[in-house]
């Protein structure tokens, strides 16, 4: 399948003048620095209610690593087109560390799936839709950002071309408000003191197989739980279009990700056997929030503002999200007042986003907590997910992005069986760690 094309349109410079923020009928001027989904879907917000919004990426032609899946909502909510879908997931597998398997399919909706896609061509048409809506795309890294000493003076991005036949030269943007989009070591946090956060580590491989191979995982997704492939996370293979994605994620020994990798090949054994690497990716994705994600006339959104969730790694959808979020809320303030503020963005954005979404991270934050914290959760959560009760509610809530109310008594059965899940798994997981720990000491002494 091929990548949708990346509009680029000239280098240029702005130059600082006095111009005022609230100047009257001039457009909002918005600099939105990162082209994933989720500064392509702010860029697009903006342009489309008729503000100048400059869209800059240092590397139009590059991608982060990404498993790749979206919610099924995403595609209308979107509208995404169904060619750049390379497949269509309907059957999911979760492998515990001692292999037990949960088909994680029987409870899927009639004619539902889970879009996968490559983010290099997502991330292509999300920014050539932008441009079609008005912004303009600026191949550039931003190196710095001059705070205004003022409410109505402008912000100033300084960023390094990196426009093809352009050379490296220097410009800079002057403009009302700035869109942080630019991931978990975002520049714009930085400039602006939004403080740090914790960050795990995502290791891929696109590994491409044999024929025979590929038909395995034509429809499938597989993900696998245990120490050996992360402390605190699990480990991946899931299908593009010509190859899978094979990966892992840690926080806690990020020094150690090689080793996790090693571990989700052998757990993936014979069924990736014969495949070749194509390509290796690692990049870092944020755990949590940012403490501050509004200081003054910038917003960050996306992996910027730290919108992952802890316990499933999702983000794609919710960066395509926050970014159209905070794009309308400046250029609804501005259409408004004729200007953009802290309080307003804080209002319009951030509120509008917390009321939606904060309950959701919370609870994956609570389930990352109590099901990835050894080995014995890890077995409970492979027993559960092959509860159809389970497998619904959850459904419901991925495919859709909405927290459904439960049913008070299927409720009540699952408590039951969570606990006794975790404590029937407790003598399986220490069971297997103690093999992981029998095994790891024999392969010491061959060496």
């Amino acid at each position: 399948m091929a990548a949708a094309t990346c509009h680029s349109p000239a280098r240029f410079t702005v130059s600082c003048s006095s111009t005022s923020l609230a100047a009257p009928g001039r457009p909002l001027r918005v600099a939105v620095v990162g082209g994933g989904p989720a500064g392509a879907s702010a860029a697009e917000a903006l342009a489309s209610a008729g503000a100048q919004a400059f869209l800059l990426e240092r590397n139009p032609s590059g991608a982060k690593p990404c498993g790749g899946a979206i919610p099924l909502c995403m595609l209308d909510e979107f509208a995404i087109p169904r060619d750049l879908i390379d497949r269509r997931v309907t059957r999911m597998r979760i492998l515990s560390p001692s292999n037990l398997v949960a088909d994680f399919s029987r409870a899927l909706p009639p004619g539902a799936h889970i879009p996968m896609l490559r983010r290099e061509v997502l991330d292509s048409f999300l920014r050539t839709r932008a441009a079609d809506a008005g912004a303009q795309l600026v191949p550039g890294l931003v190196t710095s950002l001059s705070v205004p000493a003022g409410p109505t003076d402008p912000y100033l991005v300084h960023y390094i071309s990196s426009e093809p036949g352009q050379g490296q030269g220097r410009g800079v943007l002057e403009v009302d408000a700035v869109v942080g989009a630019d991931g978990a070591n975002s520049r714009v946090a930085r400039e602006v003191g939004a403080g740090d956060y914790t960050t795990a580590i995502a290791f891929q491989e696109r590994v491409r197989l044999p024929d025979a191979a590929m038909g395995y995982y034509d429809d499938l997704a597989e993900m696998y739980v245990g120490g050996d492939v992360s402390p605190d996370f699990y480990g991946w293979v899931f299908p593009k279009c010509d190859h899978v994605a094979v990966g892992t994620g840690t926080v806690r020994a990020k020094p150690e990700i090689k080793r996790f990798q090693a571990g989700i090949r052998a757990r993936a054994g014979p069924k990736i056997a014969g495949g070749r690497v194509v390509k290796v990716e690692a990049h870092p994705i944020p755990e949590h929030p940012r403490p501050r994600r509004v200081v003054g006339r910038v917003a960050l959104v996306g992996d910027a503002a730290g919108y992952v969730t802890r316990c499933s790694g999702e983000g794609i959808y919710f960066a395509a999200k926050s970014g159209r979020m905070c794009g309308q809320a400046m250029a609804e303030e501005w259409a408004r007042t004729g200007g953009v503020t802290e309080a307003g963005l804080r209002r319009g954005y951030l509120r509008r986003w917390d009321d939606e979404f904060l309950l959701m991270f919370r609870f994956l934050d609570l389930l990352q907590q109590v099901f990835y914290a050894g080995n014995a959760g890890r077995e409970a959560l492979v027993e559960m997910c092959a509860d159809e009760y389970v497998q619904r509610r959850t459904f419901e809530s991925y495919l859709y992005k909405r927290m459904v109310a439960g049913e008070p008594w299927g409720d009540l059965k699952l408590l039951w069986r969570t606990v006794a899940s975790m404590v029937r798994c407790g003598v399986i997981g220490r069971e297997v760690d103690r093999l992981r720990r029998v095994e790891l000491q024999a392969r010491e002494l061959r060496v």
